[in-house]
């Protein structure tokens, strides 16, 4: 719950069901709501509007029982209504902030029906993309489904380096070579750099399929987590890459580095990235 401190200290608090501005000088500036997985995504999305945030890519732990045991999981996905999709979209409408995308696993141990339902929730909460932590053999079976559904599906990266992960510019591409046009990529920046790679060469060559960008600074060389502007992440230089050529590649800050608390956080990483856009 917010504190009256950590209201005085960001933007007032609109009008319920007042549209926030999702961009900010030509770019679509959001937040993953994991960045606030320390509350419940009412709060959570409380804490979006005292910062202004306009756009928000959800995180599937706010509507899922993600401690649960994995075949309960499972079985969750498989047979729930959408009505918590549905009420979640509501949530997200009355508070005037822009819906992106929905992250949502896919992993290699996912059921043909787990696979499908996760179109189904993105349909539920109106959302333009999947974000998806997922395995580069799994591309031709998600492909299927988001064909299908007709909505794309963007592969994240991590850091790690290992066979049938992504983390390396090749897995990308690997994963998008003869799928349809609904396979694409869920950009880390952050993790790119930490794997030694180049997220503002990455971008010019496959702008066209970034489904969204993450927002985060990490060290070369596997390094850590660090705040916004202490690390090796070109945070900047992608920000204003996406304003120059106009691309409509939202970016959303996913705050992971360890600090005090999590809206005076994100509120330091939100304020860095308006910066570099001013």
């Amino acid at each position: 719950m917010l504190t009256r401190r950590q209201l005085l200290a960001c933007a007032a608090t609109p009008v319920l069901g007042a549209k926030l501005n999702p961009k900010v000088n030509g770019v679509k500036l959001g937040v993953q709501s994991y960045s606030f997985r320390d509350r419940s995504l009412d709060e959570a999305i409380k804490a979006m509007q005292a910062l202004g945030i306009g756009c928000c890519e959800a995180w599937n732990g706010h509507i899922e029982p993600l401690k649960a045991p994995r075949e309960e999981l499972r079985k969750w996905r498989e047979t729930v209504s959408m009505e918590p999709f549905r009420e979640a979209r509501k949530k997200f409408d009355d508070a005037g902030i822009e819906l992106l995308g929905y992250t949502y696993p896919l992993r290699e141990d996912f059921s043909d029906k787990e696979i499908e339902r996760g179109f189904e929730m993105a349909r539920a909460l109106g959302v333009k993309f999947l974000t998806a932590s997922s395995n580069v053999s799994n591309a031709k079976r998600i492909d299927v489904f988001a064909a299908k559904a007709k909505i794309p599906v963007g592969m994240h990266n991590h850091s790690r380096i290992a066979p049938n992960e992504f983390a390396r510019p090749e897995d990308f591409e690997q994963a998008m070579a003869g799928m349809s046009k609904y396979i694409n990529v869920n950009l880390d920046i952050g993790h790119f750099v930490a794997s030694g790679f180049d997220p503002v060469a990455f971008t010019r060559k496959h702008h066209g399929r970034i489904v969204s960008i993450h927002l985060k600074d990490r060290r070369k060389d596997q390094g850590a987590n660090v705040p916004f502007g202490e690390g090796d992440t070109p945070i900047k230089d992608v920000l204003q890459l996406l304003r120059k050529e106009k691309w409509a590649i939202p970016a959303v800050i996913e705050y992971e580095y360890k600090g005090a608390d999590s809206v005076a956080e994100v509120k330091k990483c939100f304020d860095y990235c308006k910066a570099a856009l001013a």
